[in-house]
């Protein structure tokens, strides 16, 4: 039995036209385009569509969906029934050849590549593989798979991590991590969430050090992080957040019953015990917007003047 949707957010292409989609069990959102799977395996489709990647209205016996986000040569990827695989979309890098895939278990996509998990813990992959992040032909006992632009990381069934790709940051540097349950993964940073409710992380601080002090946390159940910001969720419920704080997103400490969360570029999402949501921070939309009208950015108020960078309310450059 599956439900309705809702969403908010810029519309430019359609994207968020779901207001008559019944029945879905899962949802996955690109760039500009976003994917429904229905209780009865078919699959809705609504959004920017030049390479096709809406076109899933044939798909049956779709039982997981994934979709890359990408502003260009997106793809949606569907996990059939039987093990099988089918891909739709932007295809300059081979990330839709998966005609040949079996025994899959679970799909993953990045911008452009995807990757099955194959029954029998191993991975199979195709797409761009520039920084060798396609190189995962050695894994085994593979539970879990995580991406991000430029490197690919493993999760293995032990509570070990593998991963492949760029290390210009020491992002892959990962190699004694042990008693790891989940993984957040960005170009340049990497956490692991640990059994025991700590948290680990290696690659860049380009924050002045607040976005990867996160060595004292503990009851961690958890983590979400953006290219700014961390935020755990405590095991009681409650938030905790360090790194950039410009737009107010990680203004979390009076959250209660919170049983997931989400990090964005300057904002952070949670979504509590009883299926309501709380946020924090400022939308790309809304700093868009007042950008547009000649506002600051930061907190929408007036700037000094007409070329002036410094806002009167906030006094934050723009």
């Amino acid at each position: 039995m599956g439900g309705t949707t809702v969403t908010v957010g810029e519309n430019k292409y359609g994207e968020c036209n779901i207001d008559g989609w019944q029945d879905i069990v899962a949802v996955s959102a690109g760039m500009f385009h976003t994917v429904g799977l229905k209780a009865d395996g078919t699959v809705n489709a609504v959004g920017y569509n030049k390479d096709g990647q809406c076109n899933t209205s044939s798909w049956q016996d779709i039982v997981a969906i994934s979709v890359s986000v990408s502003v260009s040569d997106s793809h949606t990827v569907g996990l059939k029934a039987d093990g099988t695989v089918v891909a739709v979309g932007g295809n300059h890098y081979g990330q839709c050849n998966t005609g040949g895939w079996r025994d899959i278990v679970a799909i993953f996509t990045d911008k452009d590549r995807t990757f099955g998990l194959k029954v029998d813990g191993t991975v199979v992959a195709v797409g761009s593989n520039h920084f060798r992040e396609c190189n995962i032909g050695g894994w085994r006992d593979i539970v879990e798979i995580f991406t991000a632009k430029y490197h690919t990381f493993g999760l293995k069934a032990d509570g070990m991590v593998v991963a492949v790709g760029s290390n210009q940051f020491g992002e892959c540097n990962i190699y004694d991590w042990r008693g790891i349950v989940a993984i957040s993964v960005l170009d340049t940073r990497t956490f692991g969430l640990r059994a025991d409710g700590t948290v680990v992380e290696v690659g860049d601080n380009f924050f002045g050090g607040f976005n990867c002090k996160t060595g004292d946390w503990r009851d961690i159940v958890a983590i979400s992080t953006s290219e700014s910001h961390t935020v755990g969720l405590n095991a009681d419920g409650t938030v905790i957040a360090m790194g950039s704080n410009h737009f107010g997103e990680c203004n979390i400490s009076g959250w209660m019953d919170i049983v997931a969360v989400f990090a964005g570029v300057s904002y952070t999402y949670g979504l509590k015990a009883d299926g309501t949501v709380v946020a924090t921070g400022r939308s790309h939309i809304q700093r868009k917007q007042w950008g547009q009208q000649g506002l600051c950015t930061n907190c929408g108020g007036d700037k000094f003047s007409f070329f002036g960078r410094k806002c009167k309310s906030c006094g934050k450059a723009n």
